[in-house]
C-alpha cells in the first residue's frame, strides 16, 4: 500500500487524477451546450433531452458502488485506465450516433467509464495524501472537475459553430487518452484485496431503482403525475431501493456499507454535497437554452457567458480553506449553502429583458457558494472514512451525489418543462403545431419561424424565464434548508461522533499502522 509520507510522487500523481477528473467534468456540461442544437437536428422533445442528459447520470450513480470494490480489489490504477478506456469507447459512439436513441446508448455507455473513474479517483487521495495535505489535494482534485464546467460549454460552443453536434463527443477522445497515459505513468497501484466482493443482485437493484425513479420522473410532466405507468415505476423505484437496503443491512460484507452512513460526519457532509450537486446539475441544465434560445447567443457566446461561475469558483476554492481553519468546516458548509440560496433567489428575479449582466451576478455568487460549500463537505466526508474503505466509501459518497444529480435533472427539468408547456400561448396554431412548440423552448422558436408568428417566440421566451424562475426558486429554497440542516447537525470537529456511532477516528488510525 503507498503512504502519505514514503511516496515521493504523490504530487505528480495527483495529477494524473486531475486529468481523469478534467475530462469528465469537462463531457458535464459540453452536452449542455449542445443540448438545443441537438434538439433541433434530432427533433429532441425536453423529456429526450432529459434522458440525453440522465442516461449518463443513472448508469453512472448507479455503477460506482461496485466501481469503488472492484478497484479496493483488483487495482484502482488498473480500473481507473479501464474506465477512462470505456468512456473513450463511448465518446465515439456518441459522435457517430444518428438519432436520439443512439446518443442516450452512446452517454450510458460514457457512464460506465465515469463510474470506474470517478470514487477510485477520490479513493487514491487519502492513501496519497495525510490529514494536513488531504483538503489540499481535495480542493485541488474538485477545482479540476469544476473546471471543466465551464470549459466545456466554451470549447463544446467553439465546436458547434464550426463543425457538426458529433464533435462535442469527438472532442472527448484526445481529453481521454490523455488521461489514460496520466495514469499509465505517473499513478502508483494501490489495492485492499480483502474488499467485499462485487454483489451482481445489489448493482441490478440499484441500477433498476435509480432508472425506474428517473423515469417517472421525467415522464410525469407529458403523461400526468397520475398516470398508471408514472405511478407504476415510482413505486417500483421505491420498492427496489427498499429492497436493495434491506439486502445491504443482512450480508456480512455489504457493498452499500450501513456503518458508514452511522457515522455523523460521514452522513451529513454527503447529504451537503448531494443536496450541492442536486442544485448545481439542475441549474446548468436550465440555463444554457436561456442564453441560447432566449438571449440569442450562439454556442460559443453561450459557453463563455457561464465563466462567471467559475470566477465565483476559484475564488471559493481559494478561500474555502482558510473558512475551515478559522470557523470550521460546519460553518463553511453552512455558509456556502446560504450563498448558494442567496443566488437561486437572486436569479428566480430575472425576467427576458434582464439581460446578461444581471445572470452574470448570480452565477458568480452562484460558483462562490458553490466552492464554499462542497470542498470542505467532500472533505469532511472523505475525512470520516477508514483507508481500508476508501474505494467503498467513496464510491458511496460519489453515488448520492450522483443520485442528487440525475433527481436535479430530472425533476427540475421536469418543473421546467410543465411551467412552459402551461405558460405558452399556442392560441391559433394547428393542434400537431402547438403539440410540437409546447415539446421545448428550442422547439417552439422553430415553429414560430416556420410559421412567421413573432407572438409565439415572445411567448416561448416568457414562457421559459417563468419556468426557470420556478426552478431557480426551488433551488434557493432547498439550498437554504440545506443550510439549516449543516448548521444543526454536521460535527463541529471531523472526529465528532454519535452516542453509538463507530468508532471510526480508531479504525483510520489502525488502517495506517
Amino acid at each position: 500500500m503507498v503512504t502519505a509520507t514514503t511516496d515521493t510522487r504523490r504530487w505528480w500523481a495527483l495529477g494524473a487524477l486531475v486529468a481523469s477528473m478534467l475530462t469528465l467534468g469537462f463531457d458535464m456540461t459540453i452536452l449542455n451546450v449542445a443540448l438545443p442544437t441537438m434538439a433541433a437536428d434530432l427533433g429532441a422533445t425536453t423529456g429526450q433531452q432529459q434522458w440525453m442528459a440522465d442516461a449518463y447520470v443513472v448508469v453512472f450513480a448507479a455503477l460506482m458502488l461496485p466501481a469503488g470494490l472492484l478497484g479496493d480489489r483488483f487495482g484502482r490504477r488498473r480500473m481507473l485506465i479501464t474506465g477512462m478506456g470505456i468512456f473513450l469507447a463511448g465518446s465515439l459512439v456518441g459522435a457517430l450516433a444518428g438519432d436520439v436513441n443512439a446518443v442516450v446508448a452512446a452517454r450510458a455507455v460514457m457512464g460506465v467509464g465515469a463510474a470506474l473513474v470517478t470514487p477510485l479517483s477520490l479513493s487514491v487521495l487519502p492513501t496519497l495524501f495525510g490529514p494536513e495535505e488531504r483538503t489540499k489535494a481535495v480542493g485541488i482534485a474538485s477545482a479540476a472537475s469544476a473546471l471543466g464546467l465551464p470549459l466545456g460549454p466554451i470549447i463544446g460552443g467553439w465546436l458547434l459553430n464550426h463543425f457538426w453536434w458529433g464533435s462535442v463527443f469527438l472532442i472527448n477522445v484526445p481529453m481521454a487518452a490523455i488521461g489514460i497515459a496520466a495514469c499509465l505513468f505517473l499513478l502508483p497501484e494501490t489495492k485492499d484485496p480483502a474488499s467485499p466482493a462485487v454483489d451482481t443482485v445489489s448493482t441490478a437493484l440499484a441500477a433498476t431503482g435509480l432508472g425506474a425513479l428517473v423515469y417517472g420522473i421525467i415522464e410525469a410532466p407529458t403523461r400526468g403525475w397520475g398516470d398508471p405507468l408514472v405511478l407504476g415505476t415510482l413505486g417500483a423505484a421505491v420498492l427496489l431501493i427498499a429492497a436493495l437496503v434491506v439486502r445491504e443491512r443482512r450480508v456480512e460484507r455489504p457493498m452499500l456499507d450501513m456503518k458508514l452512513l452511522a457515522h455523523r460526519g460521514f452522513l451529513f457532509n454527503t447529504v451537503a454535497a448531494t443536496l450541492v450537486t442536486f442544485i448545481l446539475t439542475g441549474l446548468l441544465f436550465v440555463l444554457p437554452p436561456y442564453l441560447q434560445a432566449v438571449l440569442g447567443h450562439d454556442a460559443l457566446e453561450t459557453g463563455v457567458r457561464l465563466l462567471p461561475m467559475m470566477g465565483g469558483l476559484l475564488v471559493a476554492s481559494r478561500l474555502a480553506p482558510k473558512v475551515v481553519a478559522r470557523f470550521g468546516a460546519r460553518a463553511a458548509v453552512s455558509a456556502g449553502l446560504v450563498v448558494l440560496a442567496f443566488a437561486g433567489f437572486l436569479g428566480s428575479r430575472t425576467t427576458v429583458d434582464s439581460g446578461y449582466g444581471f445572470v452574470a451576478l448570480w452565477l458568480t455568487i452562484t460558483g462562490l457558494g458553490f466552492g464554499l460549500s462542497l470542498i470542505p463537505a467532500m472533505n469532511g466526508g472523505l475525512s470520516a472514512l477508514p483507508r481500508d474503505r476508501a474505494g467503498s466509501g467513496s464510491g458511496l459518497l460519489m453515488t448520492l451525489r450522483q443520485v442528487g444529480g440525475a433527481i436535479g435533472i430530472a425533476l427540475l427539468g421536469s418543473l421546467l418543462a410543465g411551467a412552459f408547456r402551461d405558460r405558452l400561448d399556442v392560441t391559433g396554431l394547428p393542434a400537431g403545431a402547438a403539440d410540437t412548440a409546447g415539446e421545448s423552448v428550442v422547439a417552439a422558436h422553430l415553429v414560430a419561424e416556420r410559421v412567421g408568428s413573432a407572438e409565439l417566440a415572445a411567448s416561448a421566451n416568457s414562457a421559459y424565464v417563468h419556468g426557470m424562475g420556478i426552478v431557480l426558486l426551488v433551488c434557493g429554497i432547498a439550498a437554504l434548508v440545506s443550510a439549516l440542516l449543516a448548521a444543526a447537525f454536521l460535527p463541529g470537529t471531523p472526529d465528532a461522533e454519535e452516542p453509538g456511532a463507530p468508532d471510526m477516528a480508531a479504525e483510520r488510525a489502525d488502517a495506517r499502522q
